[in-house]
């Protein structure tokens, strides 16, 4: 999929673990799961919204798009 989720990058960076970010975003561990693996076939704007707002960070920090042809 030409969609790439960064999440567990930003989770990295900003140190915080995926029960915690569940607890913010109020996500269950699974859906976030789900998205941090790259699993996930859509996202809501209010949870990019409020993953976005948990990491400070944008959401081209979390979804990246690759080309086919890369």
């Amino acid at each position: 999929m030409p969609i790439i989720v960064n999440l567990d990058v930003m989770m990295a960076k900003r140190k915080i673990s995926l029960n915690e970010l569940s607890g913010r975003v109020d996500l269950t561990l699974s859906n976030l799961s789900i998205l941090k693996t790259g699993k996930a076939k859509a996202i809501r704007f209010s949870t990019l919204e409020a993953i976005c707002k948990a990491l400070d960070c944008q959401p081209s920090d979390i979804l990246e798009y690759k080309s086919n042809a890369e």
